[in-house]
């Protein structure tokens, strides 16, 4: 098997073209209180879980906590009518980076224009993440990576929203 990753990045924040917002009724929210609990389960298998998105089940709980009481890391969920229909976790990196480290709808939200929206605010949040993080260096750039192995439309998702690809592997498994 053959797997591509593909690196993008938006160091602009008016490069973002915003995808239409769908009929329904949602609202993305940040998890004020960082939460193991909720991003294993998001990652673990509500999102990823159809594309061997998977990557962090094998961590412990005390793992988990680390990885969500990172000052600068941001679990943000989308709702539709109070219900969990995806998730993005942005991590503030040195130098003004910000990673959008997971981002991914639960299934049976996907097709529904929720993924385009989605990460439409996922990066508006990444950009003005340092207002929230005021020790934090003003983002300077947004990045991410996906691969073969994600849904078949997420590097076009990725391409709309204006992120430019650095960078591209393949490796043969």
């Amino acid at each position: 098997m053959t797997i591509t990753t593909w690196y993008l990045e938006s160091t602009d924040p008016a490069d973002l073209r915003p995808a239409r917002k769908p009929e329904a009724d949602l609202r993305f929210s940040r998890a004020e209180m960082p939460s193991p609990v909720l991003s294993r389960f998001m990652h673990g298998g509500e999102v990823g879980g159809d594309w061997e998105g998977s990557d962090g089940l094998g961590l412990s709980a005390e793992q988990w906590r680390e990885w969500v009481d990172h000052p600068g890391r941001e679990t943000w969920v989308l709702y539709e009518e109070d219900t969990p229909a995806g998730y993005a976790e942005l991590d503030a990196q040195p130098d003004g980076a910000v990673e959008i480290a997971y981002l991914g709808l639960v299934p049976g939200y996907l097709g529904r224009g929720m993924g385009g929206h989605m990460l439409t605010l996922a990066l508006e949040r990444a950009w003005d993440l340092a207002g929230r993080w005021p020790d934090r260096d003003p983002t300077r750039r947004v990045w991410l990576h996906t691969c073969s192995l994600d849904g078949e439309h997420a590097l076009a998702n990725y391409l709309a929203r204006g992120l430019r690809v650095y960078e591209e592997t393949t490796e043969r498994g």
